[in-house]
């Protein structure tokens, strides 16, 4: 999900951030994948640079002037966070726990002033830091802050507990660590905190904030412990500082509060904690602690956790291996693989409880409940990857979906914590659930589904609870359109009405996708219906709107609740505004009918109008002379959504598109796309496009580069296209492998697909089944320098055809 912001960058800052000068590099292993987790740190791509294990539930990384936490051209580090999102584009994402070793005195008239109020802000005690060996690996993260006398601060993680080593400078007689309850990343207020030093070594607490886009409030509960005793400590709140007092201390919204605690240095120079967090309560802390953070009733040594933690992600890493390619290349691929592979965030706690919609506490028996799911991005490729790589990751996601429908009355938009954000528009939760009952996670679970999903599609929930779902329905239902209308009374920050051109198009996409589920499960009428309303694209679909500076004609166009077309006040209708359009305009709107792209051709004037018309929308030209045009012809600002014609790589919107070319029979053009595309994919701090959004951009650009890419939501179909690489291998369920062979295949090159097999027999049609992609085998891709017009690809019985029922 794309933040509302609309900052501006130009393509010289773009290309200066991803050519930042990264920290030198810590030797790995000749058989390990490469990442570098800087990469999203610059531009918006909001990624977090600190450790995390896969689907972790806590994350440690610093916190800078960012409102996601870390940029990296940030000059001053301010602490280190408890809890991050990877790449989301909303405000208030977290780093509760702000935690920062400091030296100096701390007392009245001290370089810690207890008698001054403004002493424990961290934006005032924040440290500078250096990018010279700074680390960010999978499992592991290091800087030097040059600060204090100089202090070295390295992070992992597991699942559930994490590690921290802070080592001072030699000769350090006392170091501080403080403990910073009230404040968090840059914009995620604090609505209030307790704090309490516990004996000797630790400290618990809890964090209530309220969260993403001004959601609801949730709390956070964390016990940390420290490897020595703690020499003195205090705790500070609006009033100042008090030496000697431990607490239990409580604050409210937006005051100061948190501990200081003071190590005796003699004994060495490290002081080292591990720390634990639950959205349970103080206990789940403290058994997540337990369960990942000790062995036996001792810690785990901070070498002793990142061990495990770098070694649980190279099993992760390896399940998917690549042939060819320079570091560089092998680099952003498996940092790709690691973001996406991050969320969502596990949410039970190790004994098995969770904190569920309805604020009760429920526990999942042998399987994992999930949180924080963002819907509206995921559905559209990150889904689909986790479902070929991770099937019972996949199948617990879906299991946690329909949880949070039953505890929380509807099912999520936007989920986050435990509750509905309703950020974000249209129905993105259909196409999730349907593609993951079409691979098969939903096994024994169809008809609760079912139920849950078609209650969606036909309904509203009721006024007094949090989620809005589909908030257009009832005039989708009764004219086939969702009304504009920005008065329209919204649950949270987004609802349909506001942006209803493109949540029309997002139902409808929606539809297609549950006619499918239907039909399957012998829902005979509903498949009908939902068959039609899958054809509600073409109820704004206006054949004389008109983009007066290219003179296409037909785009699609929001209309009023009395049915008219919406006009601006003296200018009319501009396909490139922001009327009616969340996050895009009609220009990238327009390819949104995946569900109908012969009646979409139609619509343009036939297939080769159409296919015209996206050269236009690609540069296809200006692509095909030289890939990296795309710097200038695309959209390329991370939140420039309005205003524009162009291919915006950045947002979701239109991340399908490339693939139209295949749909409509040139799929070589599909190919001369992506390459350029994946030159925005770098390995340095600017090398994603736009915000991550939990894994969906990585995800995208993975299935670019390995050649197969998801179809219409339902279908089950992964459409073909030349791989980057030249060979690739992924581990499937159940001890399968699929194996992707594209000899001569070469990053930065083109080359275009003259034959495909599979499994020893030639596939003529521009897909593979879900069935066939699942079992593995061998998938060949013969290619040559040049395409052929008439080759691949290019015959109308190759093409996917429209649904039955479908009106031409």
């Amino acid at each position: 999900m794309m933040s509302h912001f609309r900052t501006r960058f130009s393509v010289p800052t773009l290309v200066l951030a991803c050519l930042l000068p990264l920290g030198a590099p810590v030797a790995l292993a000749a058989d390990s994948m490469p990442v570098n987790t800087f990469i999203g740190t610059q531009d918006e791509g909001n990624t977090f640079p600190g450790a995390s294990a896969p689907f972790g539930m806590i994350q440690v990384s610093p916190i800078a002037d960012h409102y996601a936490g870390y940029r990296y051209s940030d000059k001053r580090i301010r602490g280190f966070g408890h809890s991050f999102l990877s790449g989301a584009g909303c405000w208030e994402q977290g780093g509760q726990l702000s935690v920062l070793p400091v030296t100096g005195t701390i007392g009245p008239g001290g370089d810690f002033d207890t008698a001054k109020k403004g002493t424990f802000d961290h934006k005032r005690y924040a440290a500078d830091y250096t990018h010279d060996g700074e680390v960010g690996q999978a499992g592991y993260y290091k800087v030097k802050l040059t600060s204090y006398g100089g202090i070295t601060a390295e992070a992992t993680a597991l699942t559930r507990a994490a590690a921290e080593r802070y080592t001072y400078a030699p000769g350090t007689k006392t170091g501080h660590v403080l403990l910073n309850v009230a404040q968090a990343n840059e914009r995620h207020g604090v609505i209030g905190s307790e704090v309490q030093v516990v004996g000797e070594r630790a400290v618990e607490g809890k964090i209530v904030t309220r969260s993403f886009c001004g959601g609801a409030k949730y709390t956070t509960w964390f016990r940390m412990e420290f490897d020595q005793p703690i020499a003195a400590k205090g705790v500070w709140d609006d009033r100042g500082g008090w030496p000697g007092a431990a607490g239990p201390s409580q604050q409210g919204e937006a005051k100061p509060h948190g501990v200081w605690l003071t190590f005796d240095l003699k004994n060495g120079q490290a002081v080292t904690a591990v720390s634990a967090i639950s959205h349970v309560d103080a206990e789940g802390a403290r058994i997540n602690l337990a369960a990942d953070g000790k062995a036996g009733e001792k810690a785990l040594s901070f070498d002793a956790m990142k061990t495990k933690a770098q070694a649980t992600w190279q099993r992760e890493l390896k399940s998917v291996r690549i042939k060819g390619g320079s570091k560089d290349d092998r680099t952003v691929f498996y940092t790709a693989l690691y973001h996406a592979l991050l969320q969502p965030l596990t949410g039970n706690d190790a004994d098995g409880r969770y904190r569920g919609y309805d604020d009760a506490i429920h526990t999942a028996k042998d399987w994992t409940y999930y949180e924080f799911f963002s819907l509206w991005d995921t559905y559209r490729a990150q889904n689909q990857l986790l479902a070929l790589i991770r099937p019972e990751r996949a199948r617990d996601i879906a299991t946690s979906v329909l949880a949070i429908r039953d505890q929380g009355g509807w099912l999520p938009r936007w989920g986050y914590a435990n509750f509905e954000t309703n950020i974000m528009t249209g129905d993105p939760v259909t196409p999730f659930l349907v593609d993951l009952w079409r691979f098969g996670a939903l096994k024994g679970r169809e008809a609760q589904a079912y139920t849950a999903l078609r209650e969606n599609a036909f309904g509203v929930p009721a006024h007094g609870i949090r989620p809005q779902g589909r908030s257009g329905n009832p005039n989708y239902m009764k004219q086939g359109f969702v009304q504009y209308d920005r008065s329209f009374v919204s649950k949270g920050m987004d609802t349909d009405p506001h942006h209803g051109a493109s949540a029309t198009l997002e139902y409808a996409l929606a539809d297609g996708a549950l006619a499918e589920m239907a039909k399957a499960l012998g829902h005979e009428d509903d498949a009908r219906v939902l068959t039609q309303r899958a054809l509600n694209w073409k109820t704004i679909w206006d054949a004389n709107a008109v983009d007066e500076p290219t003179g296409q004609r037909g785009f699609p166009r929001p209309r009023l609740i009395d049915g008219s077309w919406f006009a601006d006040v003296g200018s009319g209708f501009d396909p490139r505004g922001d009327h009616g359009f969340h996050e895009g305009t009609a220009w990238q709107y327009q390819w949104l009918a995946p569900q109908d792209v012969p009646g979409l051709a139609a619509a343009m004037g036939g297939q080769a109008p159409a296919l015209g018309r996206l050269d236009q929308f690609f540069d296809y030209d200006a692509v095909l002379a030289d890939p990296n045009a795309v710097r200038k012809s695309w959209v390329v600002g991370p939140y420039s959504y309005y205003a524009q014609f162009r291919y915006n790589p950045n947002n979701e919107p239109d991340l399908h598109a490339p693939w139209m070319y295949t749909l409509m029979g040139q799929p070589w053009k599909t190919t001369t796309v992506l390459r350029a595309a994946e030159t925005l994919f770098t390995n340095g701090p600017g090398g994603v496009t736009g915000n991550d959004d939990l894994g969906t951009m990585s995800a995208w650009y993975l299935f670019s580069a390995l050649g197969i890419y998801p179809d219409m939501p339902g279908s089950g179909r992964f459409l073909l296209h030349a791989p980057r690489f030249a060979g690739a291998e992924i581990d499937l369920a159940q001890g399968r492998t699929l194996r992707i062979d594209a000899a001569g295949a070469k990053p930065g090159q083109r080359g275009f697909v003259k034959s495909v097999n599979y499994g020893g027999r030639a596939v003529e049609r521009v897909w593979l089944d879900w069935e066939q992609l699942q079992s593995g085998g061998a998938l060949k891709y013969q290619l040559a320098p040049q395409p052929d017009a008439q080759g691949w690809g290019t015959r109308a019985r190759d093409l996917p055809r429209a649904p039955a029922g479908m009106a031409r």
